[in-house]
């Protein structure tokens, strides 16, 4: 039997370990499966998915130079046709849709209230200095060598 990449074949687990598991082909051939390529959905454990003695059927995904064969479980299974999904019909009336909404109206110049750019910087700059001033302050005197220790 040639083992090639693409080929779908029956084989028993042979071993287990927490990053995948080993699947005897036949003809004294081994392959890896992957944790990942067990299932579809998340396996935290292999050993409640798998155990030794399982028949699987297994595609080989890689061969390797040194003849190390790499095997999925999921990707061999027959994937069933998508179900069609037909979604309710809505009723697209302009009534239906209108929704009020606040609306911020920027281009109107509401006097004291509207800031322009440089100006909200550059209070959020003192502001900001400010604060950083006052932490370094505070923090300033419990910066001691020793784990702070005085005598």
């Amino acid at each position: 039997m040639s083992i090639e990449v693409g080929a779908k074949l029956k084989g028993k687990v042979s071993g287990i370990t927490n990053f995948g598991a080993f699947i005897d082909l036949g003809g004294g051939k081994t392959g890896l499966v992957h944790i990942s390529e067990v299932s579809n959905g998340f396996v935290k454990d292999i050993n409640e998915v798998l155990k030794v003695g399982d028949e699987v059927t297994v595609l080989v995904t890689t061969i390797g130079n040194d003849g190390k064969i790499g095997l999925s479980i999921r990707k061999a299974e027959d994937k069933p046709k998508e179900e069609k999904r037909e979604f309710p019909k809505k009723d697209f009336n302009r009534s239906s849709q209108k929704k009020s909404f606040p609306r911020n109206n920027n281009n109107q110049n509401t006097g004291n209230n509207k800031q322009d750019f440089d100006s909200l910087m550059s209070s959020f700059l003192k502001d900001s200095d400010d604060r950083l001033s006052t932490l370094r302050r505070s923090t300033e005197g419990k910066r001691g060598g020793r784990g702070g220790r005085r005598n």
